[in-house]
């Protein structure tokens, strides 16, 4: 038979927020974590703000030892182990014993990009001739699944540990690749999750693209505009978010509280065809994503009170929203609808599971945040949905079932339902 779902650990390193009860706090507020950033000014860049946690000396201490901290500069793998490494805390979960590791928990964690700052020291060093002053760390900090290996060596996990990479949709992929896994009995827990990297080496080819905002530079706060009619590109942002998945009769004999259910979801590609490409969705493939993920879940369109979209702050954002209605269906009514990007900017990697933390507190907590920066709404959205359905301050609600999706470069799209357990 197969088992049911549950999340049963959070764990957050947001731009706006590094703990889970400050991250709630920041979501009802509105509160941006978007911020100027001088060595993006230094570099000629024309966009130079951009999202990424504050992490103090202090709080790096609490993580990882002096041994770990020598020549650790990937910010991606700092922000994985942190909300890993809380997410099974708040599980209730033991780091495993030196003897033997926990064989019934694996980790799947995903990341689009990690070390890109060890790789441009790597390659100073090479080109002088010192290789052998590389350091014993650069392996695992530049290669895709150092977060994976990272988060498995220190809490000890013996069931599959492994790194995804779907770009945007990468963190909604690896809730759904752990959901599967649990769900077939492979597995009791997975920790699941996403990063990354930030700074002028990761988001230069954006800001390359001139698909970032360059105006507000003067004014950080007010530059991430999902569904706005000013909205003017997206921010890039960086961060990570962690869940942990449990096989629901390993959640009620641990005693353990629960935050929702997964109840199921889709993947699946446009294969850059028709509108497809490697930057714009397959509309027809957005939409199978979709319905194919509440046909997975049992749900029906009108039961999805609230919908986390992917919208980015751009122009795609009213097409994002046509295919909701297309393939929702819905006559009389659409559920409400929020992204997270005008308070964090756009996570890349990492945006679809801090996403997916807020998406579940919204669930558990009974509230649902605001669309900030969207004083005036894009027409085009207006046409199509309610402008009730778009939420400007927070509402405290009790919601039943969200929708979180994501959609990522290379034309792949992910969706899943949750519900309140």
């Amino acid at each position: 038979m197969e088992k049911r779902v549950v999340i049963t650990g959070l764990g957050i390193a947001a731009p706006n927020a590094v703990s889970i009860p400050e991250f709630e706090a920041a979501l009802r507020a509105g509160k941006s974590g978007i911020t100027f950033q001088p060595k993006l000014n230094e570099l000629n860049f024309n966009c130079q703000i951009g999202g990424k946690p504050d992490i103090s000396e202090e709080k790096l201490s609490e993580y990882f030892s002096p041994l770990q901290l020598r020549g650790l500069n990937s910010s991606g793998i700092i922000y994985g182990v942190i909300s890993g490494t809380d997410a099974f805390k708040d599980a209730g979960l033991s780091i495993a014993t030196q003897e033997s590791p926990d064989w019934d928990t694996g980790i799947i964690f995903g990341t689009g990009i990690l070390g890109v700052d060890k790789f441009r020291e790597a390659i100073h060093l090479i080109d002088a001739g010192n290789t052998r002053r590389l350091g014993s760390t650069s392996v695992i900090q530049t290669m895709a699944s150092g977060i994976s290996a990272f988060l498995g060596g220190i809490l000890g996990c013996g069931n599959q540990v492994t790194t995804n990479s779907s770009a945007c949709t990468t963190g909604t992929e690896a809730i759904l690749m752990g959901y599967e896994r649990i769900k077939a009995g492979k597995a009791k827990r997975i920790l699941v999750g996403s990063c990354g990297d930030d700074g002028p080496y990761v988001w230069g080819g954006f800001d390359a693209m001139r698909i970032l905002p360059g105006a507000f530079n003067d004014n950080p706060q007010e530059a991430s505009r999902p569904m706005s009619a000013k909205a003017a590109g997206f921010v890039p942002g960086s961060g990570a978010g962690a869940l942990v998945l449990e096989d629901l009769d390993s959640a009620l004999e641990r005693g353990v509280k629960i935050y929702a259910e997964v109840l199921g979801g889709d993947v699946n590609s446009g294969g850059q065809r028709g509108e497809g490409s490697m930057t714009a969705a397959n509309n027809e493939a957005v939409q199978r994503c979709i319905k194919a993920a509440l046909k997975s879940s049992g749900v029906k369109a009108s039961e999805i009170d609230l919908i986390n979209g992917h919208l980015t702050a751009t122009g795609k954002d009213s097409v994002e929203i046509k295919n909701w209605v297309t393939a929702l269906n819905l006559k009389t009514s659409f559920p409400l609808i929020n992204s997270l990007k005008g308070m964090t900017g756009h996570c890349l990697s990492a945006s679809g599971s801090i996403e997916s933390v807020a998406s579940v507190l919204q669930l558990q907590r009974g509230f649902i945040f605001p669309n900030i920066n969207c004083d005036t709404i894009n027409p085009e959205i207006l046409a199509l949905i309610p402008e009730e359905s778009i939420p400007r301050r927070t509402i405290d609600k009790e919601i039943s079932i969200i929708a979180k999706a994501s959609f990522g470069f290379g034309d792949v799209n992910a969706v899943i339902l949750l519900k309140k357990y």
